[in-house]
């Protein structure tokens, strides 16, 4: 990713553009250059886009949960000095983003989610990870896509290096499990927050039944759609993905 990544305590961003803030939240295996289009896209028009890097294999292993993570998106906004943020989760950074608008809905203007977990049990993978098996792995991440050939081989490499160490792996395997144990159907439908909901149709970690379900339990949620897409929306149709978000910022008055 070209932009630079901060340091600054105990955490690591990028920041980019000014205005109201919207704070991207990756997913387990994904880096923060999951989301290029969307940082380069926002700033021009009038926000600040922060992607903080969470800690998902620093934290000690009776932490890493999504709870924990949710209140280290607290921290860390209290840390930027921000309010009436804008979170925008892909999996794991949507349910995330969704468990932090529960604990925290004063913090929160808006919520968009894609390929979110918080529903589906099986949304953090079954099957694996398989250790050492280089082709395995890039099977699985290439299914992750509707096209392929998104998961490139510096995306499987990153993923074949994560479940071959064995600290990430535990990590992964326990964070994979708190997602869940927390899951959020039965909170859903007291949460009042504005809501955008994006999913690729051919998402095969979180069916397209998933989306319909948030889009059902959430009081004030939007639903679109994005064809030939899967888990990923963002980095496989990073055009269609800013200009929906766009216009239902616009809509919205966000």
């Amino acid at each position: 990713m070209e932009e630079e990544i901060i340091t600054e305590g105990k955490y690591r961003y990028i920041e980019k553009g000014e205005g109201t803030a919207i704070i991207i939240l990756h997913g387990l295996m994904g880096g923060l250059s999951n989301f290029q289009g969307v940082t380069e896209y926002f700033p021009e028009k009038g926000y600040k886009v922060l992607v903080p890097e969470l800690p998902i294999y620093d934290m000690p292993l009776i932490k890493t949960t999504v709870k924990n993570f949710a209140k280290y998106l607290d921290n860390f906004i209290k840390f930027k000095g921000l309010k009436d943020v804008i979170l925008l989760g892909n999996s794991l950074g949507g349910h995330i983003g969704l468990l932090h608008t529960k604990l925290y809905p004063q913090n929160v203007k808006a919520l968009v989610i894609t390929g979110s977990s918080g529903l589906y049990e099986s949304a953090m993978g079954d099957g694996y990870p398989k250790r050492g098996d280089y082709e395995f792995i890039k099977k699985k991440a290439q299914d992750v896509f509707y096209d392929p050939a998104v998961a490139t081989k510096e995306i499987v490499d990153e993923v074949f290096s994560t479940v071959n160490n064995r600290i990430k792996l535990v990590k992964t395997l326990a964070i994979a499990k708190s997602a869940i144990r927390h899951n959020m159907a039965k909170d859903l439908p007291k949460m009042n927050t504005p809501v955008c909901i994006i999913w690729g149709e051919n998402d095969n970690v979180t069916p397209p039944n998933v989306a319909n379900e948030f889009h059902e339990l959430l009081p004030d949620s939007d639903l679109f759609w994005i064809e030939k897409c899967g888990h990923a929306p963002m980095m496989e149709h990073p055009d269609e993905f800013n200009t929906i978000l766009d216009s239902w910022l616009e809509k919205r008055n966000f």
